[in-house]
């Protein structure tokens, strides 16, 4: 065969905005966004004017832009290392299907959305919080690559930024901070650093190769394991704490929030002993609904 003659394939735009949105899990803001919807309704039953319609499109529209960005930077940052991991190899820029031109132009109008989105809170209610937070918060969530390079907290790092999203929606909603949004955020911050050491397991090779940081790479997939049952423990009393200190939660929440305790133990039980089978049952379906449980009874217990 005339290997002169082979060119690379072409993709058309639709293509790879479908490519983009399936590389960077769009789905996956399921993780945050009853979270922040949960806080956005608590704050705006403590506001006068209530809960309004654009108060829900434009936090809606800023949860997706925020995440968009910080994944198309975690792709265009981590591409050298994507390459090098057989699990990512074929992730959108290693494999040659986008451009990082493409990402960077997608990163840069995703930004300029958010930003926009979080100027409607200022143009419709007077509240210049999120614009005058909204490139602190951008910077913040583009960071995550950047520690895997550094320190093993780094999963803690990533808890923080799906933290911001119910503390950013009751400033937006509300104009001021208030106790539920914070332990709301610390318990987001646990869960979410507790099921990010998990799924860094199946990476516990490579990133020893790379020189990358992580809890595993630092304790074995043994004691990761330890440690991200630690930190769910942490979790379940922060989830736990926030119904007892909210007033408006009641039956409904506690009785999600013992669920999704009995859901976390569940997904530890899935990969008890290091067996990385079940990891994606564990990873993405169990804390999907554990958000979603979450969310949906307590804004259900605000308004009973």
């Amino acid at each position: 065969m005339d290997h002169s003659t082979l060119v690379p394939p072409t993709y058309s735009f639709t293509d790879r905005l479908t490519a983009f949105s399936r590389d960077i899990k769009l789905s996956h803001t399921l993780f945050a966004m009853p979270f922040a919807l949960l806080s956005m309704t608590l704050a705006a039953h403590r506001t006068a004017g209530g809960l309004r319609v654009a108060h829900v499109v434009l936090i809606v529209f800023c949860m997706v832009f925020a995440r968009t960005v910080a994944m198309a930077a975690n792709r265009l940052l981590d591409a050298r290392f994507d390459a090098a991991n057989p699990r990512t190899s074929s992730r959108a820029i290693p494999s040659g299907v986008l451009s990082k031109h493409f990402v960077l132009i997608t990163l840069l109008i995703c930004a300029a959305a958010f930003i926009t989105c979080c100027g409607g809170f200022w143009w419709l209610f007077r509240n210049p919080w999120p614009l005058a937070l909204s490139v602190p918060v951008l910077l913040y969530v583009c960071g995550y690559p950047f520690m895997k390079r550094f320190t093993k907290l780094c999963h803690y790092y990533l808890g923080v930024a799906l933290a911001l999203a119910p503390i950013c929606a009751w400033l937006a909603a509300k104009g001021t901070i208030d106790a539920p949004p914070l332990w709301m955020a610390a318990a987001i911050m646990a869960w979410t650093a507790g099921f990010d050491i998990i799924y860094a397991c199946q990476d516990y090779d490579v990133d020893v190769a790379q020189g990358l940081y992580s809890v595993p790479a630092k304790f074995g997939i043994p004691g990761a394991l330890w440690v991200a049952r630690l930190t769910h423990l942490f979790s379940a009393i922060m989830f736990i704490t926030l119904g007892w200190m909210t007033p408006e939660f009641g039956t409904l929440y506690i009785m999600g929030a013992t669920i999704a305790i009995g859901l976390l133990a569940l997904e530890h039980w899935l990969v008890r002993g290091g067996d990385l089978s079940k990891l994606n049952l564990a990873f993405f379906t169990i804390n999907g609904i554990i958000s979603l449980l979450l969310g949906t009874l307590g804004i259900i217990d605000v308004y009973m």
